[in-house]
């Protein structure tokens, strides 16, 4: 990891080196903290945030969910963010909030357990690499299927729920791969290990239903690029061997950012090279990320 100078941390710069937390920190033992995945990129106009105001809202909508109370307000965050990013001067970043449960309380409830909130900044490229990206990576069919409702809270990015994951992508990773493909507890495809999916087959882009998989905020601007492009986009339940007779196959988030997939178990997933609607998505995503879209221009928070 590449390490910046400061941290905000309730409400406070701090020096990178110098914010830690306790080991009795309570978030720490049981998973109870929620968290947003964000990126900054260099644009014409100075480094600007893709969607912050959505990601903080749904930091502020998954707190909720699992019963933290929230002492900043998504508008501070975000205000947070972007003086974060300025005082590291930094053109390009990816961002980590985290709100959880800090030390003084110990035990499974967390009745008068502090809240504790920060933010870091640093350089991050391309998550599953900048071949991966061009080119497309490999995937395989996890044996962990994807936490499902009354589970957990499968809408909240609770950390807890992400040892889930962190398990399907390293059982793929050690087996030769870069990414899990995580099925429901039916057997459908749900998503990656972080990761939404759409799958393209005679020109119809589907994806599954927000029933079984995060909504991803990188996902719902892929749908709206789609939409905008006269291209259906269908949710629905997808099997996997409709993954392996798929034209093309791509995985969108905010750390993966529009990545191909040339494979699946094996398969070669069409032609083995992104598909021509996969082209499409990623040229118009990154032409929007960097601020050469004007009609796009509303989902960036310029610092």
């Amino acid at each position: 990891m590449e390490e910046t100078k400061f941290i905000w941390f309730n409400g406070k710069m701090q020096d990178w080196k110098e914010t830690k937390i306790h080991f009795l920190t309570h978030s720490l033992h049981y998973g109870s903290a929620v968290f947003e995945g964000i990126r900054a990129y260099e644009t014409d106009k100075g480094a600007a945030v893709f969607r912050l105001k959505d990601h903080m809202k749904r930091l502020e909508e998954s707190a909720h969910i699992i019963g933290i109370k929230m002492p900043y307000t998504a508008d501070e965050l975000s205000k947070a963010t972007k003086e974060l990013i300025k005082k590291n001067n930094i053109k390009s970043c990816y961002i980590r909030p985290l709100a959880y449960y800090g030390y003084g309380k110990m035990g499974l409830a967390t009745t008068g357990a502090v809240v504790d909130v920060g933010i870091a900044v640093w350089p991050w490229g391309a998550y599953l690499g900048e071949d991966g990206k061009n080119k497309g990576i490999r995937a395989k069919i996890s044996s962990y299927a994807r936490p499902f409702i009354n589970s957990s809270l499968i809408h909240a990015k609770v950390s807890g729920t992400y040892a889930n994951s962190s398990l399907a992508k390293m059982e793929v990773i050690n087996a030769g791969y870069e990414e899990a493909i995580m099925l429901d507890k039916d057997g459908f495809v749900a998503e990656c290990s972080g990761e939404n999916i759409f799958v393209i087959k005679d020109g119809i882009v589907y994806t599954p239903p927000t029933s079984v998989c995060l909504k991803g905020i990188t996902r719902d601007s892929v749908i709206k690029i789609l939409s905008d492009n006269k291209i259906n986009v269908v949710e629905k339940q997808i099997t996997r061997d409709e993954l392996y007779c798929a034209d093309g196959i791509f995985i969108t988030g905010t750390a993966a950012e529009v990545t191909p997939v040339r494979e699946v178990d094996d398969r070669k997933i069409g032609s083995g090279s992104p598909e021509k609607i996969t082209k499409m998505v990623q040229e118009k995503y990154e032409s929007i990320i960097h601020g050469k879209s004007p009609e796009y221009m509303h989902w960036l928070d310029f610092v």
